[in-house]
């Protein structure tokens, strides 16, 4: 009855433990980044329109990034900001390389005039930390 009781006692404290490990790890921070967003005149998700052509576009451009599986984490959560036909790509990826890929599938989906990228490249060890 004891090893029952302190086995159930530990099974449901294991978790607080981990999770308090892993707060006491290495947080990534984009305090720049979200600083930068804040900005009156940055675009942002919450800005784009909820009409069809819009929602229609970034939802192509999204789902066009997220099957190419070549692609990092980093490039499939690339934030698409689509409003009035135009689209803002932003966010880190891990290579220049990436940043092309991303670029080129958003503007076959919008038309090259239409896409603003600013993506940008995450430093390697940002980039190894998020494996």
């Amino acid at each position: 009855m004891r090893i029952t009781v302190l086995a159930m006692a530990l099974a449901l404290l294991a978790p607080f433990g981990i999770m308090r490990a892993q707060d006491e790890g290495t947080k990534p921070d984009n305090t720049k980044v979200n600083r930068r967003d804040r900005n009156k005149s940055e675009v942002t998700a919450d800005q784009q329109k909820d009409n069809r052509d819009d929602r229609q576009i970034a939802k192509d451009i999204r789902r066009a990034i997220v099957k190419d599986k070549s692609l990092s984490t980093y490039a499939h959560n690339i934030k698409i900001i689509a409003e009035n036909g135009g689209v803002t790509l932003k966010g880190p990826v891990r290579s220049e390389e990436e940043k092309r890929t991303v670029e080129a599938k958003a503007a076959e989906i919008a038309g090259h005039r239409n896409v603003k990228s600013e993506i940008s490249i995450a430093p390697s060890h940002e980039a190894d930390r998020a494996r």
